[in-house]
């Protein structure tokens, strides 16, 4: 790996961000190419705190967009201050008359205003959203788009224009270009297939579960005070879990909070009772709180001595697997 991607992984891990070396190439590719970053994957693997840690690492204010359906360019790009608008017409009212002066049919009244218009439709009254704020900082800044998946196809579409040209149509100003290209990241939970216009216009990572190791990495990272041992075990576990058929499978982040969890509880030991009384923490479903605890009650009355190995997990049958004295 060049020297450039390394200082990547290093201003990364810098800011708490265990990353890949896909991830580093991506992100010096998307900064050299000057191309959007595109990240699918479950939801709570990182794909947002890469957005978040890539501003702190560049230095860079970030923006952020929310994406939810319904979410139109109004709520995107700009809006009118409506009430401002109104504000200034009652108080200048006096000037407006002397516009309208002296004319002699409403139709000439109503052209006299109208070659006025400009004023209360001028940059004095535009409010900026995300989307226009990243455009026209005098900054550049990193934007984060997140979640697009749940934005509609229109919407989608209407991004498009801002991911290739970095610039946007507002009818009454015309045409506005950005000051400086933004960097952008843009998320997607995969629950619906993203347009092929949209991918082309990205670099693309997906970001999946993290292996065992990985996820260990991290927690030693982020909660230091948890006990070696325990940190292990409780990542295995919660690996473990995920093989099981669950609305929710745990997240990275359900990891940290669960591991956090155990160090504010004193734990010393992952045995039966502290998973089960803290199981609320990882799993937010109650039908997937009863499945595991059923399991975790099967795993508690056949007690086995052998660890699995990959691919030896069966979700129906924890038989094999002890919680404490695992290893």
């Amino acid at each position: 790996m060049s020297e450039a991607m390394q200082k990547i992984k290093h201003n990364l891990a810098a800011q708490q961000y265990i990353a890949s070396d896909e991830i580093a190439t991506v992100i010096f590719l998307a900064e050299q190419l000057g191309k959007p970053v595109l990240t699918e994957g479950p939801a709570g693997v990182g794909k947002t705190e890469l957005g978040k840690v890539w501003a702190a690492v560049a230095g860079r204010r970030l923006i952020r967009l929310q994406c939810y359906e319904g979410l139109d360019e109004a709520k995107a790009l700009y809006e009118w201050e409506y009430a401002k608008q109104m504000l200034y017409t009652q108080l200048l009212r006096a000037k407006l008359e002397d516009v309208v002066g002296g004319a002699t049919s409403l139709k000439e009244a109503a052209d006299r205003i109208a070659a006025e218009e400009e004023i209360f439709f001028s940059e004095r009254f535009l409010l900026p959203r995300p989307l226009l704020q990243a455009l026209t900082s005098a900054e550049p800044v990193v934007l984060l788009i997140d979640e697009i998946d749940r934005a509609d196809v229109e919407f989608e579409a209407f991004l498009l224009e801002v991911l290739s040209d970095f610039q946007v149509s507002v009818p009454e100003l015309g045409t506005i270009k950005a000051n400086h290209h933004p960097m952008v990241l843009l998320t997607s939970n995969n629950t619906r297939e993203l347009s092929e216009a949209l991918k082309r216009r990205c670099l693309y990572i997906f970001l999946d579960y993290p292996t065992v190791e990985a996820e260990l990495n991290i927690v030693r990272l982020k909660v230091p005070d948890l006990a070696p041992e325990l940190a292990r075990q409780a990542v295995e576990l919660v690996n473990q879990l995920r093989s099981l058929d669950l609305k929710k499978t745990p997240s990275i982040s359900e990891t940290l909070d669960w591991a956090k969890a155990l160090v504010k509880l004193n734990a010393d030991q992952l045995d039966q009772k502290t998973v089960e009384t803290t199981m609320s923490v990882l799993l937010k479903h109650e039908t997937d709180i009863i499945r595991a605890k059923r399991t975790l009650a099967r795993l508690g009355a056949n007690g086995g001595t052998r660890r699995p190995g990959p691919g030896d997990f069966d979700p129906d049958d924890w038989a094999n697997y002890r919680i404490v004295g695992n290893r």
